[in-house]
């Protein structure tokens, strides 16, 4: 019952507490957040090294799928992102460009959102590899935890009449309105599976993929994933699908209510909307 149909029935709404993550979900979660920070930051070092992305097995540098370059102009240079083919100037922000001193500077994406912050291949590589396995161990623990108690078929998995409503679902989000209640909406679960059982899997499996070791012991993953550039191609566009589920699960956060979400993933607590008779007469009928 929403809020409306309940002031309209004498029922006045109000808010109760609930227990909605449990401590290993809170902790797990904020791992995470840390490492696919640091992920993100390294991983954008490691593409400056080569800013370019290929199908295949070996690289194609007359046809890259993506390339962030360059162009000299007559009064300087100027940023080109090349996506399959159509050139765009970004200038300022993706491809190469002038510093402060108006000396040519050559990057892919912009050292002040790389990790460490300054061109080194090495230190980027070091980051990455360490907060890959924390990121693995972590969602090992989340997942194990997630099946023995029951979190990932209770709270993630949805059920034929949550399927059936999803088109509602998606309307009262448009709409900005949002059911706070005990558990996650149909949205929710579904993109929360998406990520947890299609991208990370895809990002795990490209980046062994995309090391001599790995493919020297296991060779069948270069034809699972059709090439070492290709893996390279499907690990850029896996971690900027999980980039844009970060954007929007914040945006969600932030009109949804952010003290309620933020205190439910430090404390556990949640506040719902309830429902209870509006006069004590009616509470005794």
């Amino acid at each position: 019952m929403t809020a409306a149909a309940g002031s309209e029935a004498g029922i006045a709404p109000r808010k109760e507490l609930v227990y909605r993550h449990s401590g290993w979900v809170r902790a797990t979660h904020w791992i995470n957040v840390l490492a696919l920070l640091v992920l993100l930051m390294s991983g954008m070092q490691i593409f400056n090294a080569h800013p370019a992305l290929y199908f295949g097995s070996a690289s194609d540098f007359d046809d890259p799928a993506v390339a962030m370059t360059y162009e000299r102009t007559g009064d300087g240079y100027r940023g080109v992102t090349e996506i399959f083919g159509t050139r765009f100037d970004t200038t300022g922000w993706l491809g190469g460009g002038a510093d402060a001193e108006g000396e040519f500077t050559r990057y892919g994406f912009p050292w002040s959102i790389t990790l460490p912050g300054y061109r080194s291949l090495a230190m980027g590589r070091h980051w990455h590899f360490f907060f890959a396995w924390v990121f693995v161990i972590n969602g090992l623990i989340y997942l194990a935890y997630a099946f023995a108690s029951g979190h990932f078929r209770r709270d993630l998995t949805p059920d034929g009449k949550e399927m059936k409503g999803i088109g509602h679902s998606i309307v009262e989000h448009a709409k900005f309105r949002f059911d706070h209640g005990r558990g996650y909406n149909v949205l929710q679960k579904l993109s929360y599976l998406v990520v947890i059982l299609v991208l990370l899997p895809l990002m795990l499996g490209t980046g062994l993929t995309m090391s001599p070791g790995m493919d020297a012991a296991f060779p069948w993953l270069l034809d699972i994933f059709g090439g070492r550039q290709s893996a390279r191609t499907i690990h850029f566009i896996s971690a900027a699908l999980i980039v844009l589920f970060v954007f929007v699960h914040v945006f969600m956060v932030l009109v949804s209510g952010v003290w309620n979400n933020l205190r439910s993933m430090i404390t556990g607590r949640y506040a719902v909307r309830t429902a209870e008779p509006a006069h004590p007469r009616e509470a005794a009928e």
